[in-house]
Formats: C-alpha cells, structure tokens, sequence
C-alpha cells in the first residue's frame, strides 16, 4: 500500500487539533510587553528550552535533505549532526555573556561589544540569510513532502506549510513557538525512530550487519581523503566547527531559544538537553537513508531524487497509523522550523531596526511590529520558492554550503570578541565588511556554474574547485588576521564598554556567579555527550 488509509488522515487529524489547541492556549495569554511576545517573558524551562532548540535545528534540510544526503553518500554529513559539543559551548562560555547583557538579540550583543554599526551589519545580513536559506529552503521542502507523502499539489502544499505556521507565529509570538515545538519535537522522534526500526528489519535489509553489506563501507565511512571533492575529512571537522559555532552560539534562530529561560541555570541546562537530543539526527536521518539506499538497491521503494527519500520509505514501509503519525512527524518539524525562523526574523527587525529608529515605541505598537514582520517575512519566502525549486542536490549540500560563506566572520567576531578584550569596533566592522564580501564572492561563482554551467578557469576555476567546507576554513583565517591585525595597529576599546563582556573584564561577583549557575551532574552530563560523540566517531570509519 502506498498511498494515506483514512486512519492515517485521522492520525495526522489529531495531531493538529493537539497542536492548535496549545497554540489557542499561547495565544489565548495576552502578551503584555515585547519581552513576553518575542522570549517568552524570560520564563522557559530547561526541558522546554532543550526541546525548542532540537526541534527549531530538525527542520527541512534534515527530513527532506539529510536523509537524501545518507542515501547518495553515506555518513560524511554526520559530521554537522556532531555537533552536540558547540551547543555544550552555547550554555557554557557563550549564554554567560548573553545573559549578563540582557539582550534581546545577537546584533544587538554586538553593538554592546563593539557599536551600533556592527549591530545593523549583523541584523541585515541575518534577515537576508534567513530569507535566502532557512525560509526558502523550509517551504521547498514543505511541498516536496505535502507532494510525495500526502498526494497534495507541490505549490499548494507550499502554501499550506507557509500559512498555518504564519498563523499561529504571528498570533502567539516565541510563546507559541517554544511549546508547540515541544509536542512537535516528540511527535518526530517518534516518527523518525519508527521508520529506522521498520526499515532495518524489512527482509530486504536485514538488520545492521545486512545494511553494512549491502550499502558497502564506503557509505559508512565519516571520514573521506584530504583531497575528496566533496567531504574532505579536514573540511567537515574544522570547516564544520567554524559553521557550527555560527550557528549554535551566534546565530538569533537557535540563541534566542536559551534567552527565553528563566535563568542562567535553566538557560544553561536546557543546552546541555539540546546536546544530548543532536545525537539524535545521526540515526533518525542519516541511517533511514543508507536504507532507503540499500532497499533502491533491493527493488523494494524508488525515488526519483534523493529529496524523495524520507517520503517515499513512509509511504512504502509503514502499516495504517504510523504512516499518518510519522507525516505528522514530518509536517511539525517543517512546520517548527518555519515558526522558529520567523519568530526571529520578526525580533530582528523589531528589536535592531524598528526600536532602533522609534525608541518612543510603546511595547504594544513593538508586538504588533513583530506580527507584520513576521507576515512580511512569509510573503518575501514565498516569493523566493520558485529559485529554490529549481536548486540542484541535495538540500542539505545546498544548505551547508551557503552558511559556509556567511559563518567565518561572524563566528571570529564573536568568539574573539568574547575571549580577547583587545578586539576593538575597528578591527571587527573591517573583519565582517571582508569576510562577507569574500563569502558573497564564493557564492556568486558558484550560482552562475549551477544556473549557467559555466566552467570557469584561472584564477577563478581554482577558487570555485575548493570544496565549501575548506574555503569556511579560509575565509576564518583571513578573518582572524584581520581582526587581530587591525585591533592591535589601532586603538583599545574603552574598558568601561566591555566590562563584563569578555573574560579579562569580568568581576569576581560575575565570576561568583558564573560558578554558583551549575552544579557536578551538569558537567558530568556534558562529559558524557562528549564520550558518546567520540564513540560515534570512532565506530563509522567505514
């Protein structure tokens, strides 16, 4: 059977009726001031926190492109998907510093660190990225999947993905995001799990030791030569952790989410619970698409595209029931991710450039800022659907490969800025006005070989041969040179700007603390996802 039995439609029925009616009961808690609307009155739990980061990083690029990526080459995504230990690094050097400021965001962390112009930077690069990539991709994948799980015409389930996840965003703010994701975030794992579990046992495969033969080592195998076009095993450690850093301690989508916590503790713990739940990808998307790969190989389900993948094992594989409740797993991650970017997208612009230019703006007139914003970004998304479309690869390569041109200078930024009270305003403007200038260079050459397959030779065709991760590695250094360079020919920073925003300027009260936030089972818990990181490494090596 491949197509959806009226217990699944009843399944999936159900699940939206739970979903809508937390998001009416959000919704239904008037938001009284912008903090309540955009963080969620500062007041989350670690459970909730943790599971608010897990499911706003489970989104498209995982259901529809990870899975395709396990399926046409194996483990060497596996790499991004290890990164438990960078979200370890958000609850304890990074949050610290974003708590003790107070801010609502990360541009305007920078302006406290450097200045104003840092801040509008970061703000409209942000906004732009978002729109470019974790929008446009999240709806793309909504009507790959609303087309290949639930039969439903791709633009239509475009439309649908975009307008209810705008509906209940726009109406209940971070509030609404934070719970439904929860519920979302469970409902997934479920999904996922069942799907891996099936698929494994179905008689084609034969369990771990039949997927092992069949798929080949190659497939297993994380680590790929120096000189591999695509995943050089230097590039997707050391390219990834630069990525990664970007994106888990820096990036507004996942950093907004340890801000809505009520404290530095919770805020802190709830990392350490989003570390534990990244482990999870490796074997809810990856592994399903070496299945996927070995059952092609077995004549058991057909894709056209890698991006079917997912979709087509739930349609092929699973029983009544669990087909509707895994496409209920599958909508709420796409439907997360989408709430998750445009909650940010609207505090972004709310907070770094409304407020900005209307400090008398009562926080009734900010909310409702936040809800146009947010309305604003679903139409720009929408619009840029038929781009994305007509992208080549898989999602995930996609993905990867455009945050790798917008991450280094942000991360050096950030994370020099933190640990080096030398880094001055100067040296940190010309650090991001270069490295997105060179990113943006990388990424224009690689647009017209994709969309012209033009081939470009010289000095060009060197440039665009390098594998996206290794240029990430570039352009960081160049970056690092740069910020070092110039902070150290030009002028220090005032000590009273920086006092208590990086580590040589923290007090012994904040240094108390710090200390008093944690206690021996939150570093034994993160000791323990390190071990299970190392594990993991160790054992895929083909």
């Amino acid at each position: 059977m491949t197509g959806l039995a009226t217990l699944d439609w009843l399944v999936i029925g159900a699940y939206f009726l739970v979903l809508f009616g937390i998001a009416a009961w959000v919704i239904s808690q008037k938001q009284k001031d912008a903090e309540d609307y955009f963080l969620a009155g500062r007041n989350v739990g670690w459970f909730i926190v943790g599971a608010s980061i897990f499911a706003s990083n489970i989104g498209s690029e995982h259901l529809v492109g990870l899975a395709g990526a396990g399926a046409e080459s194996g483990m060497p995504m596996a790499h991004y998907e290890l990164h438990a230990w960078i979200v370890l690094l958000l609850g304890w050097v990074f949050l610290p510093f974003y708590a003790r400021s107070g801010v609502f965001t990360m541009p305007e962390f920078l302006e406290r660190r450097y200045n104003e112009k840092a801040r509008r930077f970061l703000s409209v690069v942000s906004l732009v990225g978002y729109i470019l990539t974790k929008v446009s991709v999240s709806i793309y994948a909504g009507g790959i999947v609303f087309q290949a799980l639930l039969g439903i015409n791709f633009w239509t389930g475009a439309i649908l993905t975009l307008v209810v996840t705008g509906i209940y965003t726009v109406a209940g703010g971070m509030r609404a995001v934070v719970y439904t994701e929860t519920l979302q975030t469970l409902i997934l794992i479920a999904g996922a799990v069942t799907v891996t579990v099936i698929g494994l046992n179905h008689e084609a495969v034969g369990g771990w030791s039949g997927l092992r033969e069949i798929v080949g080592s190659e497939h297993f195998n994380m680590w790929k030569p120096i000189d591999h076009p695509q995943y050089p095993w230097t590039g997707m450690v050391f390219g990834g952790t630069i990525v990664g850093i970007w994106y888990w301690c820096t990036d507004q989508y996942i950093v907004q989410r340890v801000l809505a916590a009520k404290n530095l503790t919770e805020g802190r713990r709830g990392a350490i619970w989003g570390g534990f739940l990244k482990l999870l990808p490796v074997f809810l998307f990856l592994v399903p698409g070496m299945v996927a790969f070995a059952l092609s190989k077995q004549g058991v389900i057909h894709y056209n595209s890698p991006n079917e993948v997912l979709p087509q094992m739930v349609k092929t594989l699973l029983p009544a029931g669990f087909r509707g409740l895994v496409a209920a797993g599958l909508l709420a991650a796409l439907m997360s991710s989408l709430a998750s970017v445009f909650n940010s997208c609207s505090t972004l612009f709310t907070i770094d450039i409304y407020r900005k230019n209307n400090p008398e703006a009562s926080e009734k007139k900010l909310v409702s800022v936040g809800r146009i914003a947010t309305g604003v970004i679903v139409v720009l998304g929408f619009a840029w659907i038929p781009v994305m479309k007509n992208a080549p690869g898989t999602l995930y390569d996609y993905l990867q490969s455009v945050q790798s041109y917008i991450a280094p200078p942000i991360t050096v930024v950030f994370l020099l800025g933190i640990f080096s009270k030398r880094i001055n305003s100067r040296a940190a403007l010309t650090t991001l006005y270069l490295g997105f200038t060179i990113g943006l260079f990388r990424l224009v050459l690689d647009t017209i070989v994709t969309f012209q397959g033009t081939r470009f030779t010289g000095f060009l065709g060197s440039v665009a041969a390098i594998p996206f991760s290794h240029f990430a590695i570039v352009i960081f250094v160049i970056c690092v040179v740069v910020l070092l360079g110039v902070s150290y020919l030009t002028e220090k920073p005032a000590e009273a700007q920086i006092q208590g925003l990086t580590f040589g300027t923290l007090s012994p009260l904040q240094r108390a603390e710090s200390r008093a936030s944690y206690t021996l089972l939150d570093i034994l818990a993160s000791v323990l996802i390190a071990i299970m990181i190392i594990g993991i490494l160790s054992y895929f090596t083909g």
